[in-house]
């Protein structure tokens, strides 16, 4: 298989769906569990770029939609994504169109990267937590969007931040393999 063909990127966007289930197991119960997810998918897109980074990404959403148990716990469904915390979920493709985006900024001036990870996950907090109050208004339980900060990025912020620099090592490590 040549290493550019399109059998190869379907491969490597499985392969990157795959270590975002595996990183999503990887949990501790919480309000919004903590797992490693945002660490797979910081990898994904520096791994594969941003634009098969995020089809891997929309994959692994994909697959959870239609019940593969790939999402914290185990679980999958669409029962999942339409939950409180299922924006966080689809918010991980805003983090993988906004690297996308800055790809050439970064492709000229590589330190930049860092600022495209944070404005993704910045994207994905706040889509999450927007889904989050507005699907628990919905059920009847009014949660005002600064404690729903509080309580769903808050707690997140420092072990993201180290989530996205272990990423970037990785994922520096895995490019280097990959030449």
């Amino acid at each position: 298989m040549k290493k550019n063909s399109p059998a190869m990127r379907a491969v490597m966007i499985a392969l990157m769906a795959v270590i975002i289930t595996l990183c999503s197991w990887l949990t501790i119960p919480y309000v919004v569990p903590f797992t490693m997810q945002t660490f797979a998918v910081f990898c994904a897109v520096m791994i594969l770029g941003g634009r098969l980074g995020t089809a891997s990404i929309g994959l692994y959403i994909l697959l959870g939609i239609v019940g593969v148990p790939v999402f914290s716990g185990f679980s999958g469904g669409v029962g999942h994504i339409v939950g409180p915390t299922g924006g966080y979920i689809v918010g991980f493709l805003f983090t993988g169109l906004i690297y996308m985006l800055g790809e050439p900024v970064i492709a000229k001036k590589p330190r930049l990267r860092i600022v495209f990870l944070i404005a993704g996950l910045l994207a994905c907090y706040l889509v999450g937590t927007v889904w989050f109050v507005i699907v628990l208004g919905a059920r009847g339980t009014q949660y005002g969007f600064f404690a729903a900060l509080a309580t769903c990025v808050v707690p997140y912020i420092l072990p993201d931040a180290a989530k996205m620099l272990l990423a970037m090592y990785v994922s520096s490590q895995v490019k280097k393999l990959l030449r």
